[in-house]
């Protein structure tokens, strides 16, 4: 029995931890699907309401206590109304999210290949669509397209894209580090405060960054612009230089997070709202 004892110690020891990091972990997931959508708004709203009401409870302020106590049912009712799509995406992205599975992102020198390749495109004023697969699983976007399995080059991309291909009008997958397939359907953006004059394959790109973590290239047909999409918000007409950075950038940041690396200095604020129109995008999507 003494190693019984033993393990029931070490047991008590660890539990705290491990609960406290359970939990935290957790919470940090959520937080993360959440800060992307305006359902952060709902949480702020929701945090409000508990820091009144913990006002009203110190202050014995009973009125309040009952009308809050009483109004707290509707509001629940309101809030899964009024915020039906961001809480039907956050639980789209939890049922799709393989967050126990590494990233395995392009080398440097396939990144640079699809941007060459763009920048070919772009001179050709030749549409393209890339998707760059992250942590939520889009096996579901794979799968309406063809089946590729190839090594990312330029030439190929180039030749998928060409004018009248077969594969030319839909959007190719980038994911571990390899094509997976082209031709894929994306959904449509949601969003009402689109440019009017954007295409399908710009509102394409809008629509995959809304209901996943992936990164988008587009190339736009009519004027060549090479545009960025990610965390619901496209960056149009870019630099080959500031589009190469950014890929490099965000697929990156996704690795060390996995990795347990975390971010450090001023390369790291590399999210959707240091990427300013300063830096030479047009930022055309809701912010939220």
């Amino acid at each position: 029995m003494d190693w019984f004892q033993r393990f029931n110690y070490i047991y008590d020891l660890v539990r705290p931890v491990l609960d406290v990091g359970i939990l935290a972990f957790l919470l940090y997931t959520i937080y993360d699907f959440l800060v992307k959508t305006q359902a952060m708004q709902l949480v702020k709203g929701a945090g409000l309401l508990a820091l009144i009401y913990g006002v009203a409870v110190l202050f014995g302020l009973t009125t309040l206590q009952w009308i809050l106590r009483n109004l707290a049912p509707g509001l629940l009712v309101v809030i899964a109304i009024v915020f039906q799509p961001e809480l039907r995406k956050i639980f789209m992205r939890l049922g799709q999210g393989d967050i126990f599975r590494p990233d395995t992102k392009p080398r440097i020198g396939q990144l640079e290949a699809v941007v060459t390749a763009a920048e070919i495109l772009s001179q050709a004023r030749r549409g393209a669509l890339v998707v760059f697969s992250r942590k939520i699983n889009i096996q579901n976007i794979i799968d309406t397209g063809t089946r590729m399995n190839a090594d990312i080059s330029s030439p190929l991309i180039v030749a998928v894209f060409e004018f009248d291909g077969p594969l030319h009008d839909g959007a190719m997958i980038v994911q571990n580090g390899r094509i997976a397939a082209a031709g894929c359907f994306l959904p449509l953006s949601e969003q009402q405060e689109i440019r009017k004059n954007f295409g399908t394959r710009h509102r394409a790109a809008l629509g995959m960054s809304e209901q996943s973590d992936a990164v988008i290239l587009v190339v736009s047909e009519e004027t060549g612009a090479v545009s960025l999409a990610f965390d619901s918000k496209i960056y149009y007409d870019l630099s080959t230089l500031e589009v190469t950075r950014k890929l490099k950038d965000l697929l990156d940041r996704g690795a060390r997070r996995a990795a347990g690396l975390g971010d450090s200095g001023s390369a790291a604020q590399l999210g959707a709202d240091s990427f300013s129109p300063k830096e030479g995008g047009d930022v055309f999507a809701k912010t939220q």
